[in-house]
Parts: C-alpha cells; sequence; structure tokens
C-alpha cells in the first residue's frame, strides 16, 4: 500500500510500547517544534516513516534535504554553463581551422579577427555543427 492510498482510507491508530533513552526523548522534545508536530507520537510517526522510506529506497529525494539538492542543483547549473561556453570556443576554434584548410594557402586576405567573428556566426547559426563542404564552398567562393 503506498501513501497514496494510506491518505484514501483512515487507519485507526495502534499503541504500540516504546523505549527510548532519555536523550533522545530531549532530542525529540527539542525538535517537536521545529517539524511543527504536536505530539511525541505525531513525531516519532513521522520519523519511522520517513526511516522506512529511507530503508526502501523507493525515493531518496525525499531524504535529501532541501539546502543540500539546491548546492547540487547549483554547482550542476555551473559546470552546465562552465562546459557549454568551452564548447562553443572550441566549436569556433575547429570552424576557423576549417576555414584555413579549406583556404589552401592559410589565412589569405582575411585577417584573423575578422575569421574569428565569421567563426562565431558560422557556429551559431549551425547551432555548433559547422560542415567542412559548407566552409570550402565559402573558401572557393561559391
Amino acid at each position: 500500500m503506498d501513501s497514496r492510498d494510506e491518505k484514501q482510507m483512515p487507519e485507526k491508530k495502534k499503541r504500540v510500547p516504546a523505549w527510548l533513552y532519555p536523550s533522545t526523548i530531549m532530542r525529540m522534545d527539542a525538535l517537536l517544534q521545529y517539524d511543527k508536530c504536536k505530539s511525541e507520537s505525531e513525531f516519532m510517526e513521522k520519523a519511522v516513516s520517513f526511516y522506512c522510506g529511507y530503508i526502501s529506497a523507493n525515493d531518496n529525494s525525499a531524504f535529501i534535504s532541501d539546502a543540500l539538492v539546491s548546492v547540487i542543483r547549483g554547482t550542476l547549473d555551473d559546470s552546465e554553463n562552465r562546459i557549454s561556453r568551452l564548447l562553443f570556443k572550441l566549436a569556433v576554434e575547429l570552424s576557423m581551422t576549417m576555414h584555413v584548410v579549406a583556404a589552401g594557402k592559410g589565412i589569405g586576405d582575411v585577417p584573423l579577427a575578422r575569421l574569428r567573428g565569421k567563426c562565431v556566426e558560422d557556429v551559431r547559426k549551425s547551432i555548433g555543427s559547422v560542415d567542412l563542404e559548407k566552409v570550402d564552398e565559402y573558401q572557393s567562393g561559391m
């Protein structure tokens, strides 16, 4: 029975004996208000549900703190942005190499700065996929 079924069919609570160390009870009492629990029983119910879910590992994301998820997401976003910029720069350099090779005798009349600008535009227009045949046609004046 998953948690949705439990919410649809109200259950009658059952009393169970629990032996806890005084230090555990003190920690629980200190955290009752933090978790907005109205009683020790509610707190223990949440704790047992959490631990059962953790052990069964059906949904690990429910057990990772929001702060940790936020830090991981931020790190991944930063890495993705850095990798994207580096791949774009690499594609521009590759496009420049293709133009130099296609020209046959080097860059010729086109200064390196203008060539870089053209290559940036080529990479932007082609979403990073530069075709050697098209570069050759351009260099040949077709």
